[in-house]
């Protein structure tokens, strides 16, 4: 993961984020349950960060958790940061995300975790699989939300915008004509047997 700046136009107005190999949301990462997980990361901007698997079990190997200055030391300007850990026991979608400062904003992604090789899916295997990450976007920059509310005392301000895989709703001064896709879903029979 090669965490570098990038200029994003969102909301009629371009501004450079922090993103991960230059994409907002960054990369989904794919591995299956008892994989090690060896991911380098490489910081390439001006702020200390650090990278936390949310709701990955680290079992012995808590020091990969990724929280700045709890689990580990931030991951400085030009240095970088191998986090290897063993997924145990669990399976599905999380989060991965920065850990320190407000960069989690424009830093995070997916992490899907298969079953075992042979090992079928708790339930119907699906037709189709697509990721769907929620976020916020600001037009102003996330950092300076954060420092001028802690200079302050007041609650930073709301966002500009909700996300759905990165894009906010369209916005008709500034929309342009485009391709919309569409999710759709097969229509399925939900199974209760287990509930």
């Amino acid at each position: 993961m090669k965490v570098v700046m990038k200029n994003s136009t969102k909301l009629c107005s371009t501004k450079p984020i922090v993103t991960v190999n230059g994409q907002f949301p960054g990369p989904t990462l794919v591995a299956r349950e008892d994989d090690t997980v060896l991911v380098k990361v490489v910081n390439h901007v001006k702020y200390n960060l650090s990278i936390h698997w949310h709701g990955i079990r680290q079992l012995r190997t808590g020091w990969a958790d990724g929280p700045a200055y709890i689990t580990q030391c931030p991951i400085q300007p030009g240095q970088n940061f191998v986090y290897n850990f063993t997924i145990t026991g669990q399976r599905g979608t999380l989060l991965w995300h920065a850990h320190i400062l407000w960069l989690r904003a424009t830093v995070h992604g997916a992490i899907v975790i298969l079953p075992k090789r042979g090992v079928p899916y708790p339930f119907p295997t699906p037709h189709k699989e697509k990721v769907i990450l929620l976020g916020e976007w600001w037009k102003s920059d996330v950092e300076a939300v954060i420092n001028e509310a802690t200079k302050s005392g007041v609650a930073p301000n709301v966002s500009d915008a909700h996300t759905i895989n990165g894009h906010p709703g369209p916005v008709s001064a500034c929309s342009s004509l485009g391709k919309l896709k569409q999710l759709t879903q097969q229509n399925n029979l939900v199974n209760s047997d287990n509930s």
